[in-house]
């Protein structure tokens, strides 16, 4: 394998094991280089969540993997097989060699529980060997490192803002330096300004410690902005894979094309609706 490529999924699939069952993916292979940031783009239900969920074996019933197999290509050049490890192997797995921003995440931290301890939690968790010192330094280091600050690590997670408890997300999952992050919307729910802030720490800390990302959303505009390549799914398949470039120039695919043609320019006419239907300002009134 070209130690170039981070991750191989090949021919994957999941099912919903329900009545009539639901093919979520079908057949679904890509290549994911090491350092780059590759968007998966769709709308709701055409199963990006579901993909990452397998990639990380983090599925439960009634879904089940019906065919495929996910390939890490370790940094130190093992080739990691993530189907056939142990549930324990897997934990360690997915915090060491990958890791994962939850749809949502922003509000799954324990309310009840300052951020300090919170971060500290993955240290003693994962790495037992490191001192209680080491631990309080490198829980610091983290929040000064995603623009929060280690002066909040006593801060409950109701006495920060959206985009600072985003943040500590980040920095919960940077903590052991994995070489793969998967972010489930990141941005949702946050305002314009706070999004941009941290699309760009996100594409800073990559450019800083040489990780790869898998970015998935619905907003495809977003992707062109941030990603090297884009994957574009509809009903569980990948129906284009290209750069970001290509994809915004020479969209190939119907959908792709109509993916994009379906968000407003921020250039041309001004528009007015007019019995709820949209006509140009020059228009029929």
């Amino acid at each position: 394998m070209n130690r170039e490529t981070l991750l191989t999924v090949n021919d994957f699939s999941v099912v919903y094991d329900v009545d009539p069952p639901v093919e979520a993916v079908t057949h679904v292979s890509l290549k994911l280089k090491r350092g780059e940031i590759l968007g998966l783009a769709g709308e709701s239900g055409c199963g990006k969540t579901t993909l990452a969920y397998g990639i990380q074996r983090l599925l439960k019933p009634p879904a089940v993997i019906t065919s495929g197999f996910t390939t890490f290509h370790d940094a130190s050049g093992e080739d990691i097989d993530i189907n056939t490890l142990s549930e324990a192997d897997m934990r360690a797995f997915r915090w060491d060699k990958t890791s994962m921003v939850f749809q949502g995440a922003m509000n799954a931290l324990n309310p009840v529980i300052n951020i300090g301890k919170q971060l500290n939690d993955v240290f003693t968790t994962h790495r037992p060997s490191m001192s209680k010192k080491e631990r309080q330094q490198q829980c610091g280091d983290l929040l000064d490192l995603v623009g929060v600050g280690r002066e909040r690590l006593r801060s409950f997670p109701h006495e920060l803002s959206g985009g600072m408890r985003q943040r500590v997300m980040i920095a919960m999952a940077l903590a052991l330096k994995p070489q793969l992050m998967i972010m489930d919307e990141p941005t949702t729910a946050l305002d314009v300004l706070v999004q941009r802030e941290i699309l760009q720490q996100i594409s800073e800390l990559r450019k800083q410690f040489g990780f790869s990302v898998i970015f998935i959303t619905h907003d495809l505009p977003l992707l062109l902005e941030i990603s090297d390549r884009i994957a574009v799914m509809k009903e569980g398949k990948i129906v284009e894979l290209n750069t970001a470039e290509n994809i915004y120039r020479n969209a190939q695919h119907p959908y792709t094309q109509r993916l994009l043609s379906s968000f407003p320019s921020l250039t041309g006419e001004r528009g007015d609706f007019v019995r709820g239907s949209a006509k140009t300002s020059q228009g029929e009134n």
